[in-house]
Formats: structure tokens, sequence, C-alpha cells
């Protein structure tokens, strides 16, 4: 019997599904994106997303778009992506993760891909079973920077409802930036304004939307100040915010279970989104 209802169980959840970011053709290029096929192997991400729908009687109308970290350079798509589907799900909210292509200096690249992954999911919202006015973005590290970017360079009407950040790159001061992060999206030479203009606890503003911040205190890869700074800059916009800092942990944990604090970081997470309805 247990195996019938397990049955049962697998064929109620949705199966996943992939859709091309840009069918009628890429709106700018990073330069290794024109030679196709593209082939994750060689970094040459095919910019799309894979949709993972909860269950219809559990959906609440939230949805998450996830972009992966890897510092401009990768794409961490398992552990900071596809595995977080079921703990979403679960809790009746619509994940999204984002393939974008790596910048190779070409700074606008991953930024359209993850605006546009944001405005397909609205405009697939009836269908799939979203409010277009409660999706929010997740990011990871480099990931988190994107979703960050995401969060501070939009308009109210493109915006996300929320950020998700997971020991996220925030600023490229150098004092605490991950250089190669950096360095990935606008070149060891960018000027001053191009360092101010994606350190994005300079970029917060009134209508920045409300964040939750998840990080380790001995991270050495993505310093604390990072997501510290951001905290204090939401805060002093009248944004809602919130940080956990865990005592141990390192970087890039994600959604694996052996990160020391993974039960608490779930918890943490759930009650979170509980605020954001």
């Amino acid at each position: 019997m247990l195996g019938i209802f397990s049955f049962l169980a697998a064929q109620a959840q949705q199966p996943a599904f992939d859709i091309d970011l840009w069918p009628n053709g890429l709106p700018n290029s990073n330069g290794i994106d024109k030679t196709q096929p593209f082939d994750d192997k060689k970094q040459n991400f095919k910019p799309s997303i894979r949709v993972f729908l909860p269950e219809a009687g559990k959906a609440t109308g939230r949805a998450v778009v996830c972009c992966p970290g890897g510092g401009y350079s990768h794409l961490a798509t398992d552990h900071e992506g596809y595995a977080w589907a079921p703990f979403f799900n679960e809790r009746g909210i619509a994940l999204i993760v984002l393939k974008y292509r790596m910048p190779h200096g070409h700074t606008d690249v991953p930024i359209s891909d993850a605006k546009e992954a944001l405005r397909v999911v609205r405009e697939n919202a009836q269908k799939w079973n979203i409010d277009p006015r409660k999706v929010g973005i997740m990011g990871s590290s480099a990931g988190g920077h994107l979703a960050s970017t995401v969060a501070t360079h939009s308009d109210s009407l493109t915006a996300p409802a929320f950020q998700i950040l997971f020991y996220p790159v925030v600023t490229f001061d150098y004092k605490y930036t991950h250089k190669g992060s950096r360095h990935g999206l606008i070149g060891e030479q960018a000027t001053q304004e191009m360092v101010d203009l994606y350190s994005n606890e300079k970029q917060v503003t009134a209508q920045t939307p409300p964040a939750i911040m998840l990080l380790s205190d001995d991270d050495r890869v993505v310093p604390s100040p990072n997501s510290v700074n951001y905290y204090l800059a939401l805060k002093q916009h009248g944004i809602k915010a919130t940080m956990h800092i865990y005592p141990s942990g390192g970087h890039g944990w994600g959604s694996r279970e052996n990160f020391k604090y993974h039960k608490e970081m779930m918890s943490d997470l759930s009650a979170w989104l509980e605020t954001v309805k």
C-alpha cells in the first residue's frame, strides 16, 4: 500500500519543465553565446528557466526566481537551484531556476536574463496559478549579487516582490567583495562609477523589496560585511529586512544537508516566508 500512495503522491506533483528565455533571439551577447550549440561544459549556457510548480491545491500564488551562484563564471544549478524545489513546492511556492549567461565582460547580459525570467513568470502567471504581484527573487553568492542587482535596479512595476539572499556578493568595494564576481561582471579595469553602480548597498531606495540574508560568520569567500552593509542600507530606507548569521559553515552550502545549521536555516527561511504572503 505504501508504494501505491508514494506513486500517487508523485503523480500529484507537477513535473518540472524548461522554457527558452529568448525564443525570438538573444537581445545582447557575451561574445560566446553566438557560437552555438550552447554547451554547459564550456560555461556557454543557454538562457532558460526550469519551472517547478506546486500541486494546484497547495499553490499560494507565490513564486521565486532562483539565480544560482558561481562567481559569474559558472553555475551551481543543483544545490543552489534545482534541489530547492521540494522545499518551496511543499509550501505552495513555485520555484523557477534560471540558467543565465555568463557576462564575459558584458555586464548587461546576466541582468537582462534575470529580468526577462521575472517577466516570463508574470506573463504566464495565470496559467501557472501564480499571482504576478507575489514573484520574488533568490540568489546565492554571485547569484545573490544578480538577485540584489535586479531588486535595486528595477522600477516599481518590474521589481521582484521580495529577495532571498544566501551569502550574497553585494558590494564591489575591494575591501569586502569577491574579486572573481566583480571582475566577471564589470571587468578588472572598471571605473569607480561602475563599481558604485553595482555596489548594491549604494542603490537601495524606499522602493527596494524586503529581504532575508542567510550566511556564515566564518565565510572567507564572501565576507559578512556584504550582507551587513546591505541590511543597514535597507533599514535606513525603511525596508523590512532579516539577517541570520550562523556560527560556521563557510561558503556555498546552499540546500546541502551537511551544513551544520541546515535545520535551523530551513526553519528560519520558512518562518520568514510566512511574513511575505
